[in-house]
């Protein structure tokens, strides 16, 4: 199986992982001359806080597409994807983090997904749960795994 595409999946805590997730990203993705696929995650609050910041204009298309590409994660991999020549898409979505991660690979066909996190202990799992955990059960395909402190 080729590899053509690679979502990136990240959401608000991930902004201190950016370098290690584009850098997997380009290191996987470069070589296979896959299209990256750039996706932020919003709660429903953190969506709505967010697109009032941005300060659209009255008569904008507002989307979560939209609002994703002017995100600080996506706009900071985006550059990374374009200094390495890595062709790239961005994506919004509202909801359940890796609920949601899981119904984009699916959605964009993705042969492979990258996720941060953070390493937890067991009870730290149990109690608080854990998107990176959610999505590796459940994506439809191959998932990396890039682990901040």
């Amino acid at each position: 199986m080729a590899l053509e595409t690679v979502l990136v999946a990240v959401g608000k805590s991930d902004e201190d992982r950016i370098e290690s997730l584009a850098a997997t990203a380009i290191d996987i993705a470069g070589p296979a001359g896959a299209t990256v696929k750039l996706a932020h995650v919003f709660s429903k609050e953190s969506y709505r806080e967010t697109r009032d910041t941005l300060d659209f204009t009255r008569d904008a298309e507002v989307t979560p597409d939209v609002v994703a590409k002017r995100y600080v994660t996506i706009r900071e991999l985006g550059d990374a994807m374009d200094a390495a020549d890595v062709a790239f898409t961005s994506h919004g979505a509202v909801g359940e983090e890796g609920e949601t991660i899981v119904e984009l690979a699916e959605r964009l066909d993705a042969d492979l997904v990258i996720v941060g996190g953070r390493k937890r202990s067991p009870t730290g799992k149990a109690v608080f749960g854990s998107t990176a955990q959610e999505v590796i059960l459940n994506a439809p395909c191959p998932v990396t795994f890039v682990r901040g402190d």
